[in-house]
C-alpha cells in the first residue's frame, strides 16, 4: 500500500467506523435512481419545451453524454475511496479539506436552492388545483405549513421522518410510470396533440441543457452512503452506471409522450403531466395532479431530512459555526440546522420561480461535478485504492477532461447574474473556510 494510500485509508475507515457495510446492488441502484428521479420531472417538461421547442429531447441527450463521462469518474473515484460523503470524501482524499469543504457547500447549496424551486413548483401546482391558492398569501401559507411541518417532523424523530419518505418514494413512481404508458399507448393509436393559444418561441438550447442537468442531478446524495455497501469497488460503480441509463431512458420517454399529448401547448403548461393526461381522461389528469403534489412533497421532505445534516456534519468538524452542531436535547436531532436549512428555502421558494432556481442549483452541482472529475484523475495519478482493486478505466483522462469542460461550458451558458451569484458564493465558501481553519486544526 502506497503511503499516500495509507494515509488516506486511515482517514476514511475512521470515518466509516461502526458502519454495516450491508447494501447490495439492486438495493443501492434504487436508491441513486430514487435520488435522481425526483419531483422536479414533474414541471421539467413545460420548462424543456419553452427553453428548446420539440427539440428539448435532444437536450437530454447532450446532456447524457455529458453525465457518462461524469459517471465514469465518480464511478472509478468510489471504488478508489469508497466512503461516506460520496463526492465530498473523494475530493477531500485528492485535494485536502478545504477542497473538500468547497464540495461540501456545494453539494448543500444545490440541494437548498433545489428545495426552494420544488417548494415554488409545489405551490403552482396547488395553485392550479384550487385557483383561490394562487395568491402571494395563500402561497406564503403554503410554504409556511409544508416547510415548518415537514422540519417539525424531522425534528421530532427522523426515524418518522424516513418512514414516510420510504412509502411515499414507491408511491410517487407510480405516476410517472401511468403517464408513460396510458400516454404512450395513446400516441400509438393516434393521439392529436392538444392546440396552443400560443406558439411556444424556443431558441434557448443553452437553458434546456441547464434544465437537462438539474434532472440528471442527485446521484451524489445517495453515493454520501458508500461507506456502508457492501463490496464497494464493484457495487458502487454498477449501480450507478445502471441506475444513470435508467434515468435517461425515463426522462425521454417523458418528454417525447409530453410533446405528443399537448403539442405547442405544452410550453404554456403549469402541470405539464397531469395537462396531458386530461387529453385522454379527466380522471387520469387528476391522478397525475395529485401523484405531482405528492411527489414534490415527498422531494422536500427527503431533502429536510439528509441535507441539513451536511450543515450539522461541518458544524461538528469545526467548519461552521458550533451552534449549527446543537443536537435537540430531547429528540437527539440537529434541529437548528434543520431550522435553518428549511428557513432559507422558504426564502428562495417565495422569492424564485422553479426555473431559475433549479439553474441556480445546476450551477452549484456543476462546481461539484468539476472537483469530482479532477479528483478521480488524481486519486488514479497516486495510486489510491483504499480496499481492494479499484476499477482502473481506459478512457477515464478523456472522460475528465470532458466532464470538467463540459461543467465549465455549462456554467459559462449562464445568464450573466447567475454566473456572478456562483463565482460570489465560491469565493464567499473559501472565506468561510480560511476564517473557520484555525477551528478545524484544533477539532483535528
Amino acid at each position: 500500500m502506497t503511503a499516500p494510500t495509507a494515509r488516506i485509508a486511515g482517514e476514511e475507515s475512521a470515518r466509516d467506523q461502526g458502519l454495516a457495510r450491508g447494501v447490495g446492488l439492486w438495493s443501492f441502484t434504487f436508491s441513486i435512481l430514487n435520488g435522481v428521479v425526483g419531483a422536479g420531472i414533474v414541471a421539467l417538461p413545460a420548462s424543456m419545451a419553452a427553453a428548446a421547442g420539440g427539440y428539448a429531447p435532444f437536450a437530454y441527450l447532450a446532456v447524457a453524454l455529458v453525465m457518462a463521462a461524469v459517471v465514469v469518474c465518480f464511478a472509478e473515484g468510489g471504488s478508489r475511496v469508497p466512503t461516506s460523503g460520496g463526492a465530498y470524501g473523494t475530493v477531500e482524499a485528492a485535494f485536502g479539506k478545504g477542497a473538500g469543504f468547497l464540495a461540501g457547500i456545494y453539494m448543500w447549496l444545490a440541494s437548498v436552492l433545489a428545495c426552494g424551486g420544488i417548494a415554488a413548483a409545489l405551490c403552482d401546482a396547488l395553485g392550479a388545483l384550487v385557483p383561490a391558492l394562487a395568491g402571494v398569501g395563500p402561497r406564503l401559507a403554503i410554504l409556511l405549513l409544508i416547510l415548518g411541518g415537514i422540519s417539525w417532523i424531522n425534528v421530532r424523530s427522523a426515524g418518522l421522518a424516513a418512514g414516510v419518505i420510504a412509502w411515499g418514494t414507491v408511491i410517487k413512481l407510480v405516476p410517472l410510470g401511468l403517464f408513460v404508458a396510458v400516454g404512450g399507448l395513446a400516441l400509438l393509436v393516434g393521439h392529436d396533440p392538444a392546440p396552443a393559444a400560443v406558439a411556444p418561441q424556443g431558441g434557448h438550447f443553452s437553458e434546456a441543457m441547464l434544465l437537462a442537468l438539474f434532472a440528471f442531478c442527485g446521484m451524489e446524495t445517495p453515493l454520501g452512503a458508500s461507506g456502508e455497501v457492501a463490496d464497494p469497488t464493484r457495487t458502487v460503480p454498477r449501480a450507478t452506471i445502471l441506475a444513470m441509463l435508467c434515468v435517461l431512458v425515463l426522462y425521454v420517454a417523458i418528454q417525447v409522450v409530453a410533446q405528443g399529448l399537448l403539442g405547442a401547448a405544452l410550453a404554456g403548461s403549469a402541470e405539464p403531466l397531469a395537462d396531458g393526461m386530461r387529453q385522454i381522461s379527466p380522471a387520469l389528469g387528476l391522478v397525475l395532479l395529485a401523484g405531482g403534489i405528492l411527489s414534490r412533497f415527498v422531494w422536500i421532505g427527503s431533502d429536510v431530512l439528509g441535507a441539513p445534516r451536511v450543515l450539522f456534519a461541518f458544524a461538528r468538524d469545526g467548519m461552521l459555526p458550533a451552534w449549527l452542531g446543537a443536537a435537540h436535547p430531547r429528540f437527539a436531532t440537529p434541529h437548528i440546522a434543520i431550522w435553518v436549512h428549511s428557513a432559507i428555502a422558504f426564502a428562495l421558494a417565495a422569492t424564485g420561480t422553479f426555473t431559475r432556481l433549479a439553474i441556480l442549483s445546476t450551477l452549484a452541482t456543476a462546481g461539484l461535478y468539476f472537483l469530482a472529475c479532477a479528483a478521480a484523475l488524481v486519486l488514479r495519478r497516486r495510486g489510491v485504492a483504499i480496499l481492494g482493486t479499484p476499477l482502473s478505466f481506459r478512457i477515464l483522462p478523456l472522460a475528465a477532461g470532458m466532464g470538467m469542460a463540459s461543467m465549465v461550458v455549462l456554467v459559462a451558458i449562464a445568464r450573466i447574474d447567475e454566473i456572478l451569484a456562483f463565482v460570489g458564493l465560491t469565493f464567499a465558501s473559501l472565506a468561510l473556510y480560511a476564517v473557520m481553519r484555525p477551528r478545524i486544526a484544533r477539532a483535528a
